[in-house]
């Protein structure tokens, strides 16, 4: 029996360790096929700015060239503008460099197809099976390069599209840009809609000197005595690409995602109902406030919420913890959208983002990820997923879209995954109270280390934050 070479695409693109499981070798092989896929036509590629990203760039850009597609190269730039871009120009698709909120040793890639969307489970598997298919152009037939830099256009158009109608604040924001590429555009945007801005971490370093890429609780929240000191409104974190966006204010500290999310949800809403898909992590906030604005709240797999978008009609909002896709601005993930769009609603309503914040309803949520081996990581999940279905099964509502979640008659519920892109079990829950929280979270994790210390592992990292 021929074994089953290992699944290329995981939870959102492409991810591994460089060189080991992402190198210059894969991005030939794969750009072969991504040629294939786009019938050979215009392309753009863009990238992050980890210490690899410009290598596997240049392997990918070559290999599709050589393929017969042409390819527009855009160089560092942020993921939101490559996507912009395909939409903007026109273009066949896109691929962007990137390993998002990784540690800085990985690497990896997004597709985007026609109108700026990524692409989907269907086309993710018709590219894996043609990795070692797909075949060079003849020398009559290869593409052609170009460069273009699209920073300009992508200001003015998004500048445009949230345009202050009547400013009544002006806010004082704090924008860390991770050391990535938002810091080209980010700051201008804002600063230009009328915000008082500061840039910190806004040096451009794939090493990720100034913190971790990922822009979680732990990470952030040491900045919350500078915010205080400085007498800011809101602290506005990207990731390493700035797809992700987190949100940290003065009083309230880190923002839960799910209130951001039924922040955007309670405004699109109240221009016209719609259905909105949000991954199977998102809580009872989001839930909430769709169902008060009258519209339905779908549940879909973590990094395939556009998916759900494509699927369901009249769906007004998509998104999952971090990210969101409004499609009055475009079908693609974008960080600086969200920042922007967030400042506009300060200005116009006159109030800071904890004020506006008020009426969004605030549950204790955690989340945990737990160091698995990567060879232990699947048979760990299932012997933990046995041991919860046995437990609960007949106490509480089990669904099993990404991962087992479970929901209890109480409105508390607990989601255990395997992560798509590192060696860890994750562990997300939320609860009426912070004990009862604590308790769910506690009774699953001592299942996952009970599993681990089995097989004679004992975990190198647990990283757990508990928001009240």
């Amino acid at each position: 029996m021929v074994p089953l070479l290992p699944k290329l695409f995981g939870t959102s693109g492409v991810r591994g360790v460089f060189p080991d499981r992402v190198n210059p070798e894969l991005m030939i092989r794969v750009g072969r096929a991504i040629a294939q896929y786009f019938n050979r036509s215009s392309l753009v590629v863009g990238h992050d700015a980890r210490t690899s990203s410009k290598a596997l760039s240049l392997a990918l850009t070559s290999s599709l060239i050589s393929s017969g597609a042409s390819v527009v190269d855009l160089g560092l730039t942020p993921i939101g503008v490559l996507a912009w871009s395909v939409k903007k120009f026109n273009l066949g698709g896109g691929i962007y460099i990137t390993a998002s909120h990784n540690p800085p040793q990985y690497n990896g890639f997004k597709v985007f197809k026609r109108g700026g969307v990524e692409i989907t489970t269907v086309d993710e598997e018709i590219i894996e099976e043609n990795l070692d298919r797909a075949s060079y152009a003849s020398w009559s037939e290869l593409g052609r390069y170009s460069t273009l830099n699209p920073l300009e256009d992508y200001v003015s158009e998004l500048k445009s599209s949230l345009s202050v109608q009547h400013s009544r604040y002006k806010p004082k924001v704090i924008l860390d840009t991770a050391n990535g590429p938002t810091v080209l555009v980010a700051p201008r945007i804002l600063t230009d809609i009328g915000a008082s801005i500061l840039v910190v971490n806004g040096d451009i370093d794939g090493r990720f000197p100034g913190r971790y890429p990922e822009p979680r609780p732990d990470v952030l929240e040491p900045l919350l005595p500078v915010l205080s000191a400085v007498g800011f409104d809101a602290l506005f974190a990207f990731d390493g690409d700035g797809d992700r966006l987190s949100v940290v204010t003065p009083n309230r500290g880190f923002i839960k995602q799910d209130r951001i999310i039924a922040l955007f949800a309670q405004r699109i809403l109240s221009e016209r109902r719609g259905v909105v898909v949000v991954s199977v992590d998102c809580g009872n906030a989001v839930r909430k406030v769709v169902e008060d604005a009258g519209g339905k709240m779908v549940l879909y797999k973590l990094g395939k919420t556009h998916e759900g978008f494509l699927k369901y009609g009249n769906t007004v909002l998509a998104a999952e913890p971090w990210k969101v896709i409004d499609p009055r601005w475009g079908l693609w993930i974008d960080g600086i959208y969200q920042a922007a769009y967030l400042t506009k609603l300060m200005m116009e309503e006159g109030k800071n983002l904890e004020h506006i914040l008020n009426r969004i309803p605030d549950f204790p949520q955690a989340r945990c990820s737990i160091a698995v081996p990567e060879d232990l990581k699947a048979e760990v999940y299932e012997e933990v997923v046995e041991a919860m279905k046995s437990r609960y099964s007949e106490k509480a509502e089990i669904t099993e879209i990404d991962g087992l979640r479970i929901d209890f008659e109480d409105s508390s519920w607990i989601l255990i995954r395997q992560s798509g892109t590192e060696p860890k079990i994750r562990l997300y829950a939320e609860a009426a109270d912070i004990e009862r929280l604590r308790s769910l979270v506690n009774s699953v994790l001592n299942l996952v280390l009970s599993s681990l210390s089995s097989r004679g592992v004992k975990p190198h990292s647990i990283e757990k934050s508990i928001l009240p």
